[in-house]
């Protein structure tokens, strides 16, 4: 009877002096596809472990479907369909994928400049639909939550944050030549050995090289400092009643969640309040469906190729699914393809398509010998996991940073979407199923990844948790934050100093004038005499 009374008093004690606080409410500004997997992934081990989570979901919503997550939901309502929203991302896609390739360095400023605007502007409108409903704000005010989690390429959650008065973290990539973390967040990236954001380049850089990633990070400086960023700083100060602006609502955010980490990524600088949490998705693979095992099987020892373009890329124009499939059919490997269009006429018969597949259980199969990917870092990541190696065909964004660090590291070989034949992507897929040197060095990447003392999911929810436990993260964030752009590059110190040495120079000319006509006039008045 002692026994059982201690049990309860030390249950009892520990619910109040060590469960207490540890959960919490969580405000969530989410963003679609690839973002969305990852960050689904935090949330509900987040509302595992009892913390009450609340998502605001805009309502044409592409991938994320508010019936099957066990979240509270707030609806967005926008006046825009998920058919006319889905249309204009595919223009945006279609112009980086085929249009921006094409144009000259000089035009490329003012389509980028124009595709980002068109982006911006169905941010906009999602801001909007929030920020301008009282009651909503009111619900929200009255929740009490503890922090809010946010993407920072979809404007707005940190701007609710602010309007709450609730501590944020990002859950985050990249942002084109980095802008946001350079300029926002005052992460130290020298261009000289930091490729700058869908460079494409890798941290050993020729002068050539060098010289055209300094271009990189002054054009989209230009770009987004000068015509993309004013707009949403008028709309901040609007919004906020004060003057503000993006980037210094930005930079009061408490941590950012990096997905990548350095088993993958070129070392380099960052702060305290970044945190690395790549491959936070990944997991074990589970038992395929009893079809897709029996398919696999039938490879025998020559093994399969699993083949995506991610959820954004549905189907290709009927010549390039043409050319991939010929390449396809010429390999003794069974393959497994995601693909949705009209079913190429060169289809081998050791080719099978599929609406969806279960890519991560696929990748960790014993029998796959490659996967052929977009490089999209969700991909990328989960090949690293499994040590499989890659053929990349990149498409736009992150992919072609994320492939140049795959060949970097002698785990992948990039094919071109826009001059890829097919004996180009047969080339491809037999150097890396019968070198045995990109098989290795994927299984080096992924012993690297599995070799850490805390799981990146494990890392994401401690320092979310940490957050709302301390109220933020205030002694992590570096002072740069409070300097302007002048004081930060020291240009005042170096003005101040500049002035001396001019002031000091022109005392000395003056002195020496002075000198040099005394010494004169004393010369002449010795002469007279």
């Amino acid at each position: 009877m002692k026994t059982v009374k201690g049990f309860c008093a030390l249950f009892m004690l520990y619910l109040c002096f060590f469960d207490s606080g540890r959960t919490g409410k969580v405000l969530v500004w989410p963003m679609d596809f690839s973002h969305w997997i990852n960050l689904k992934v935090i949330l509900e081990q987040l509302h595992l472990r009892g913390h009450e989570i609340t998502i605001l979901v805009p309502s044409p919503s592409l991938t994320i479907d508010h019936t099957k997550i066990p979240f509270n939901v707030e609806i967005l309502q926008l006046s825009v369909t998920k058919e006319t929203l889905m249309a204009e991302l595919n223009t945006i896609l279609y112009a980086t994928t085929f249009e921006l390739p094409r144009l000259s360095w000089w035009d490329i400023p003012a389509k980028l400049t124009e595709m980002i605007k068109e982006f911006f502007r169905t941010c906009k409108r999602v801001c909007d639909s929030a920020v301008s409903n009282k009651e909503l704000l009111s619900r929200l005010q009255a929740a009490k939550f503890d922090i809010c989690i946010a993407d920072p390429l979809s404007f707005c959650g940190e701007l609710l944050a602010e309007l709450l008065n609730i501590p944020f973290v990002y859950s985050f990539r990249f942002s084109d030549g980095n802008v946001f973390e350079r300029v926002c967040a005052g992460l130290p990236t020298p261009s000289s050995y930091v490729p700058g954001s869908t460079s494409g380049l890798t941290d050993h850089m020729t002068f050539v090289q060098r010289l055209e990633n300094w271009l990189l990070y002054a054009m989209n400086d230009v770009i987004y400092l000068y015509f993309l960023l004013p707009e949403w700083d008028e709309y901040y100060s609007k919004v906020l009643g004060k003057p503000t602006t993006l980037c210094e609502t930005m930079r009061k955010a408490e941590m950012w969640l990096i997905r990548t980490s350095w088993d993958f990524e070129f070392p380099y600088p960052y702060l305290p309040n970044f945190e690395f949490v790549g491959g936070l998705h990944c997991k074990p693979a589970k038992p395929l469906p009893k079809e897709l095992e029996e398919f696999v099987q039938s490879a025998g020892k020559d093994g399969i190729v699993v083949f995506t373009l991610g959820s954004m890329i549905q189907n290709l124009t009927e010549e390039k699914s043409n050319i991939i499939a010929s390449a396809l059919a010429q390999i003794p490997q069974k393959v497994l393809w995601r693909y949705t269009g009209k079913k190429p006429d060169t289809l081998g018969p050791n080719t099978r398509l599929y609406e969806w597949i279960p890519q991560n259980d696929l990748l960790g199969h014993p029998k796959t010998r490659a996967f052929i990917a977009h490089c999209g870092t969700n991909g990328i990541y989960e090949a690293i996991y499994h040590g499989v190696p890659v053929v990349g065909i990149p498409f736009f964004g992150d992919q072609f940073d994320n492939l140049a660090r795959m060949k970097a590291k002698g785990a992948a070989v990039e094919v071109d979407l826009h001059t890829m034949t097919s004996s180009d992507l047969l080339k491809a897929l037999r150097a890396v199923i019968n070198n045995p040197s990109y098989k290795e060095n994927a299984m080096k990447l992924s012993r690297i990844h599995h070799d850490q003392p805390m799981k990146p999911l494990d890392r994401a929810v401690f320092w979310i948790e940490f957050v709302m436990r301390h109220k933020g993260a205030k002694h992590l964030r570096p002072a740069s934050h409070n300097l302007t752009w002048y004081q930060y590059h020291s240009l005042d110190v170096i003005g101040f100093l500049l002035a001396c040495v001019a002031t000091i120079m022109c005392l000395v000319t003056k002195c020496c004038l002075f000198c040099c006509w005394k010494i004169g006039k004393t010369g002449k008045k010795k002469k007279r005499e």
